[in-house]
């Protein structure tokens, strides 16, 4: 919190209780550069962080089905669960950045393909066929054969 006094971002809180109005806490704060006291309101941010899906449909954040995903597309897969809370964290930080407090799902399904092509690309595989929702087993094939150049192209560069 920055004092409005002298703009220091240390303070110490002095007392804390319920306002009048059930959802708000308010805080006497003293600063502790210039020791001037001054008085917070807190309230709970009740308005969700929203993804847009393709159809336009809008549905609230929901970390725990990203992770469930997330572990569906690992399974029996040699990534340790961190890595997976990693992403988690990362994409749940991203989405509450939004301005506008939502992200188009096709956002937030491209940062977890592009996260899991680096760290494993069976998981990349199983996530992007059920995030990519193919038509039919030649997108799913054009996908691989994408996967396979650039590998090619990887492991030629390290021969070099």
């Amino acid at each position: 919190m920055r004092c409005p006094f002298c703009g220091h971002l240390e303070d110490k809180v002095v007392d804390s209780r319920e306002a009048k109005v059930g959802d708000t806490i308010r805080r006497r704060r003293e600063c502790v550069r210039c020791g001037r006291r001054f008085t917070t309101y807190e309230r709970i941010d009740e308005i969700p962080h929203m993804i847009v899906k393709k159809d336009g449909r809008r549905e609230k954040f929901d970390r725990q089905k990203l992770m469930v995903g997330l572990m569906k597309a690992c399974e029996r897969r040699p990534i340790p669960p961190n890595k997976l809370e990693e992403i988690v964290n990362d994409v749940e930080a991203h989405v509450a950045e939004a301005p506008n407090r939502e992200r188009p799902s096709s956002e937030v399904g491209g940062m977890v393909m592009n996260r899991l092509k680096k760290l494993d690309k069976v998981a990349y595989v199983r996530f992007a066929s059920v995030y990519l929702d193919f038509k039919d087993v030649r997108e799913f094939m054009d996908e691989l054969k994408d996967l396979l150049k650039a590998r090619g192209k990887r492991s030629t560069k390290d021969e070099l």
